[in-house]
């Protein structure tokens, strides 16, 4: 596949990930972003040997949108520090059937994983294994069936955004995982993410990177004026 980079320098890489496409390798023993983006690196810079790739942060496999790449062990321990300490930001932008009760909000709740269906589980009070999951959200536009929200994410918890919107009861479209009652062709869902802002871990510059939407879903094009 032909990879749709979004940024490259010495340090760093990002990528815009389509629908479908693992980010990293699991039993499924599907090829990752992982492996293009070290394919890419080894061919284009004429590598002998592995390619360190070291992956900053992930997206789940029916998302689409940035997904940002280490060149170095260096920059990999920088950008985690970055992220340890949320000095970066994450803009999503996801798509719902019902609008939220509140049009702009912060969501705070305790997320608990469950490995066995690969599923999160949202509660107002910590629970045992639970792990505090807080986001803000604003409602940025409409069509005529959807609504579109902005999210930044403050913490990174296993399927968050896609969690926590459907405990306010707006599931992402397509989300069938999360209460949406339809699947999205393909498989995907409407969540993208959308831009990521930060500071070089070394050139000590503000970079902000931004995935264009995926516009062979003809939903997103309805909402591309706002990009």
């Amino acid at each position: 596949m032909k990879l749709d980079i979004l940024y490259e320098d010495n340090h760093l890489i990002a990528v815009n990930k389509p629908v479908g496409m693992l980010v990293q390798g699991d039993e499924s023993g599907d090829k990752s972003l992982l492996d293009e983006v070290a394919e890419y690196l080894k061919k284009k810079y004429n590598k002998p040997g592995n390619v360190f790739t070291g992956l900053v942060h992930r997206i789940d496999r029916p998302v689409s949108g940035v997904v940002l790449i280490a060149r170095t062990s260096k920059a990999l321990a920088r950008m985690n520090e970055l992220l340890r300490n949320r000095d970066i930001k994450r803009e999503y932008w996801a798509l719902v059937k019902d609008k939220p009760e509140k049009l702009k909000d912060t969501l705070k709740h305790y997320l608990r994983k469950d490995e066995s269906k690969n599923k999160s589980f949202a509660s107002f009070k910590q629970k045992k294994g639970s792990k505090l999951a807080v986001l803000d959200y604003e409602v940025a536009g409409r069509s005529s069936n959807y609504y579109l929200v902005k999210v930044n994410l403050r913490t990174g918890r296993h399927h968050q955004i896609r969690c926590q919107l459907a405990k306010i009861k707006t599931p992402i479209r397509g989300d069938l995982k999360y209460g949406f009652p339809r699947s999205n062709k393909g498989g995907g869902i409407n969540l993208h993410a959308k831009k990521l802002e930060f500071v070089h871990p070394v050139k000590q510059e503000k970079i902000i990177i931004e995935a264009p939407l995926p516009l062979d879903d003809n939903l997103w094009r309805e909402f591309d004026q706002l990009a």
